[in-house]
């Protein structure tokens, strides 16, 4: 089954994993992904790495993991900016060989020092690129609060719809902290008419770094309640982590309430993290219903 059929039976719940560090990335996934599939998510996608710089072969190698051991459908990332059209058809060959047949599409975060290869300036290029060279279902990502590099949210909006009608099939978002920039996203994205399912993307934050990371990296405006909460508990590390989950069930009942059409949970390969959430969640997506086509 296509994910998104699945998108109209239910309310999707799904896991983002990365190939970890060191020489046996797949030693040290498996017991994480072997406590996720208790969860029975609907896929687990597999980053490629800033930049698509990262371990091309340990991204394969967990997908296929992943869709033929787990037998959970595997989402695979692939950031354009730095590989050319011959890079992007070896990973497909190889994915296509694993019975991987979802791929994440992504331009990918520019890296300082690093001149772009130039085949794949913006996703959609990526896009056109994937759909013409294999069978695959296209994955793209969307910003809730605004692409960094975007004039505006209506611009960042406009290039999305483009990202569609190229051929992706249903987006992922960006992490997020305010559900209702999601929802005044997602109704925007609605009147432009991208009438694809929109997967809201929530991070469990557990640590200090992470929140500078985020900071950092995405861009994403943290808002006051988030960091008192944060800030209250920034000295006592198992606080920290059990507020925010808590924070993270809290935006996931609402979303869900608010008729998401899924949750992508970025789970920085914390399964007990994950397994947390679920246990106090998982009613709420057990009880979503059939929805109308």
């Amino acid at each position: 089954m296509k994910l998104t059929e699945v998108f109209k039976q239910k309310t999707v719940f799904s896991f983002e994993v990365f190939p970890p560090h060191g020489k046996t990335p797949l030693v040290k996934i498996k017991q994480t992904l072997e406590e996720l599939e208790d969860i029975h998510p609907d896929f687990i996608s597999v980053t490629l790495g800033a930049g698509g710089t990262g371990k091309r072969d340990s991204t394969v190698e967990i997908a296929g993991l992943i869709q033929n051991d787990l037998h959970i459908p595997a989402v695979a990332h692939i950031p354009g900016l730095y590989q050319s059209k011959k890079d992007v058809q070896g990973l497909l060959d190889q994915f296509a060989a694993h019975h991987v047949t979802n791929i994440m599409a992504l331009r990918g975060d520019r890296v300082p020092g690093h001149e772009p290869v130039g085949d794949f300036d913006h996703a959609d290029d990526l896009v056109k690129f994937i759909k013409q060279n294999g069978d695959f279902d296209v994955i793209g990502a969307c910003y809730p609060q605004c692409h960094q590099e975007a004039k505006d949210i209506a611009t960042d909006i406009r290039f999305l719809k483009q990202k569609v009608d190229c051929g992706t099939e249903h987006l992922i978002s960006q992490l997020f902290f305010d559900n209702q920039c999601f929802y005044d996203f997602t109704k925007q994205a609605r009147q432009a008419d991208i009438i694809v399912p929109i997967e809201a993307g929530i991070m469990p934050v557990t640590n200090q770094k992470q929140i500078a990371r985020i900071a950092d990296i995405s861009g994403t405006p943290l808002p006051e309640k988030f960091l008192t909460i944060m800030n209250r508990y920034v000295d006592n590390p198992e606080a920290m982590r059990d507020a925010g989950i808590a924070y993270a069930i809290d935006q996931i009942v609402d979303l869900v309430a608010h008729g998401v059409d899924g949750v992508h949970l970025y789970t920085m390969n914390h399964s007990q993290v994950a397994q947390r959430i679920w246990a106090a969640t998982k009613t709420l997506f057990e009880a979503s219903t059939t929805k109308p086509v």
